[in-house]
């Protein structure tokens, strides 16, 4: 089987092949004999029902400093590619979502991973409230006074933009801390959505476990340590990768996800956990399949495109 896969992301002379997990795809599709498109989200239009983007061919290698090369960009009708892969990083503005909007018109001729139907109704820290049993006390509000009342049931708080990415803008507040008021308002200046709080949960010291699921099935994992002094694990702002394996807990938060993900086409999501609590499902752009397998982990990018594949006979 071979398959024309065009790769909606981010700059890719920006990226780190040592961890991006879209350059890591890329190099499994052409390792699979698929020919690769590339373009940005800019480059995306839709005119007279048509969705088309300026995409150039696309070559990529394991190579630090020489790891791809383009060809000369051209219109492209992609309702003529087999699959669209949507790897660009959050924000989720309007930006993202209109991009999904457009995206979605060319299912099911074209297959879109993930499904933009799906992932446009499935933001990170609201998706997972489905799952009220599974994650932490939570509130979602702009109301200053209910953050407060929140504050005072649960003392120790994480508070953090709704529609933020990447540990951007996510603060501990401690009982006694004295910035809240000055937080609140930074929030309600920069932010028009709501504010998400939750209560702090203090196992976050031993990581922030990312769990990889491939439609819907547990496909590996890796835990994420926050450095000294700080509350968040993101490994670029510090936090220390370091093998696992799943509690009976984290089995059954797996088991709970899996039919809710399968029957919306979210095919590759990141979902991560702390202590024996749900925070996030990630559908936008999960990473993370690179550090799990440096630790001896599956190959995620093969059990993707093996599930591509089989969707796409």
């Amino acid at each position: 089987m071979t398959l024309t896969v065009a790769i909606q992301m981010d700059p890719i002379e920006k990226i780190d092949i040592g961890g991006d997990s879209t350059f890591a795809l890329a190099l499994e599709a052409k390792a699979r004999g698929h020919k690769l498109l590339y373009y940005g989200p800019r480059d995306l239009t839709f005119r007279d029902g048509a969705v088309t983007a300026v995409a150039r061919s696309l070559d990529v290698r394991a190579v630090k400093g020489d790891h791809f090369t383009l060809g000369a960009p051209a219109v492209t009708d992609l309702s003529t590619v087999d699959v669209v892969l949507m790897r660009q990083d959050p924000p989720f503005d309007m930006a993202y979502i209109t991009a999904t909007h457009i995206l979605e018109r060319l299912q099911p001729r074209t297959l879109v991973v993930n499904d933009p139907f799906h992932v446009r109704n499935a933001p990170e820290k609201l998706f997972v409230t489905l799952f009220k049993d599974l994650m932490p006390p939570t509130l979602i509000t702009s109301d200053r006074e209910e953050i407060r009342k929140f504050r005072a049931d649960h003392k120790d708080i994480i508070l953090k933009p709704l529609y933020g990415n990447g540990g951007a803008g996510v603060f501990r507040v401690k009982p006694d801390d004295e910035n809240m008021g000055a937080l609140l308002e930074m929030f309600t200046q920069f932010y028009r959505e709501p504010v998400i709080v939750q209560r702090y949960v203090p196992e976050v010291r031993q990581g922030d476990k990312r769990i990889i699921l491939v439609d819907g099935e547990f496909a590996g994992a890796i835990n994420r340590v926050p450095a000294q002094g700080e509350a968040r694990s993101n490994m670029h702002v510090g936090g220390r990768p370091e093998a696992t394996t799943l509690s009976e807990r984290e089995k059954q938060i797996c088991k709970a996800l899996a039919p809710e993900l399968k029957s919306r086409g979210l095919i590759f999501t990141g979902i991560d956990v702390i202590g024996d609590y749900l925070t996030e499902v990630n559908v936008t752009s999960p990473t993370g399949i690179l550090e799990v397998k440096r630790f001896g982990g599956a190959d995620i990018a093969k059990l993707i495109w093996d599930a591509i594949e089989k969707k796409k006979p």
